[in-house]
């Protein structure tokens, strides 16, 4: 993020930017800033309030009219603060990187060859290195040219694999911003009379009032700094943004290539809805109540209760200072989470049958948790509906789904034998096609997704 007014200091901006996309990130988070002259740093485990908020000190010290800060959520690398974003190469270049490196064995090998040996477990110093090594070749360090970033950039895309939105800030140069060629994860840029912004969810740039201007286009990179801004298509581009971002990942009030992440859950819900009335009609007159799994499921659940109905109630109560339990390091800190994150309001439950509406079923153990919960509370008949279809395969792009042994729907089973293990009556799955059509139906110029992980 730059500011126009070098006398304006951008902490500010950045500690409450990261605090709208708290939900991408809870195991980190870092900011470094400049004032043309030094980066100034500084990252901690934990969540921004408390990395950022609990001590003053720190926000003096972290001087500069531009800057960049991450959230972190661990699916490559160990969890420690040596990981955790930005990375540096001393007073020379900070890096910010959402999404996965899947040929990172590969890309080790060619830094060794150059005697760069890292620092940290994580597949975004990879990308640090890369870019710094191609920089370094190509011309000495203060006669960097925009067409050198840009050749580094190639560089880059050319040798890295798996998904990657990265911006990059250099003293002197600005920022550069790039996204890998399936634009996999989603990165926006923003602007307003105050200064100019990049970031991976339209919400935190609207959030501290700028305005969004555009998405950063697969196999584009954009260079930013105060006097103008330059873009060039490093590589051909073949769309396919992940479509977990659509059902979970992302807030409903971000755009992301053009759709509204609010709209294409409402989109999902109605697609889940018809399915069950064309498929299951018969159950639908013993539906007693729509409930949602919150949050993320919310808006899905009240277009489900609006088609098929039936009353919508929201039985299941979450505490609102438990984090997202998806993105926990363990399963074992997922399910003691759990128990602390959701609560029931056991009239709303007491001798009905309840139509369960959830995201997402990915290893089981959840649902498993929230079906029991339900029964404890005196529910009749547990129907449990996912707006995803079945996941059945790991996510090696950015999202922490397993390894295929541990997803309840590996093997190809059953809808009966994932309820009969989660302990429902019924499980229903929305159709990959229809949550795909869901989306692309939004922008139809999006028409091909990242769906590896369900088929």
């Amino acid at each position: 993020m730059y500011l126009s007014n070098q006398d304006h200091r951008v902490y500010t901006y950045l500690v409450n930017g990261l605090t709208v996309l708290q939900h991408r990130g809870q195991d980190a988070a870092g900011i470094h800033t400049c004032d043309n002259s030094y980066i100034y740093k500084h990252k901690n485990a934990g969540k921004v309030e408390r990395v950022f908020q609990s001590d003053s000190s720190i926000s003096d010290a972290l001087q500069g009219y531009y800057g960049i800060g991450h959230v972190r959520y661990c699916t490559a690398g160990h969890l420690n603060v040596e990981s955790a974003q930005p990375l540096n190469i001393g007073n020379r270049i900070s890096l910010v990187h959402n999404g996965n490196l899947t040929n990172t064995a590969e890309l080790v090998e060619i830094l060794k060859q150059y005697n760069i040996t890292l620092t940290t477990s994580s597949d975004s110093e990879i990308i640090l290195q890369l870019f710094a090594l191609r920089l370094c070749r190509l011309s000495m360090w203060d006669s960097i040219s925009k067409n050198d970033i840009f050749n580094a950039v190639n560089y880059v895309m050319n040798l890295c694999k798996g998904s990657f939105s990265v911006v990059i800030m250099m003293p002197n140069h600005g920022f550069i911003a790039f996204r890998d060629a399936r634009g996999i994860r989603p990165l926006s840029f923003g602007q307003s009379e105050i200064g100019s912004i990049f970031a991976s969810e339209t919400v935190a740039i609207q959030s501290i009032g700028f305005r969004t201007v555009r998405d950063i286009l697969p196999g584009e990179c954009v260079i930013m700094n105060q006097s103008e801004i330059t873009n060039k298509y490093i590589t051909e581009a073949h769309h396919t943004p992940c479509l977990f971002e659509y059902i979970y990942f992302a807030r409903p009030e971000s755009t992301i290539d053009g759709i509204l992440v609010y709209q294409a859950r409402k989109n999902m819900g109605e697609a889940l809805a018809q399915k069950i009335l064309q498929k299951y009609a018969n159950i639908v007159d013993e539906i007693d109540v729509v409930m949602p799994v919150p949050d993320s499921a919310r808006i899905s659940a009240l277009r489900v209760s609006y088609i098929l109905q039936k009353p919508y109630c929201e039985g299941l109560i979450k505490n609102a200072y438990v984090g997202r339990t998806f993105i926990m390091p363990s399963q074992s800190e997922r399910k003691r989470s759990l128990k602390m994150k959701l609560n029931t309001i056991d009239q709303e439950f007491y001798d009905k049958n309840v139509l369960i509406i959830d995201d997402s079923i990915v290893r089981g153990n959840t649902s498993m948790q929230i079906v029991e919960i339900i029964r404890k509370a005196g529910a009749k008949r547990v129907i449990f509906a996912s707006i995803a279809p079945p996941v059945r395969h790991a996510n090696i792009y950015g999202i922490a789904i397993p390894t295929e042994s541990e997803l309840i729907a590996s093997q190809n089973k059953t809808d009966e034998e994932i309820a009969s293990l989660i302990g429902a009556d019924m499980v229903i799955y929305n159709d990959l096609e229809d949550v795909v059509n869901s989306c692309s139906k939004i922008n139809p110029d999006v028409f091909g997704f990242e769906v590896s992980c369900f088929q």
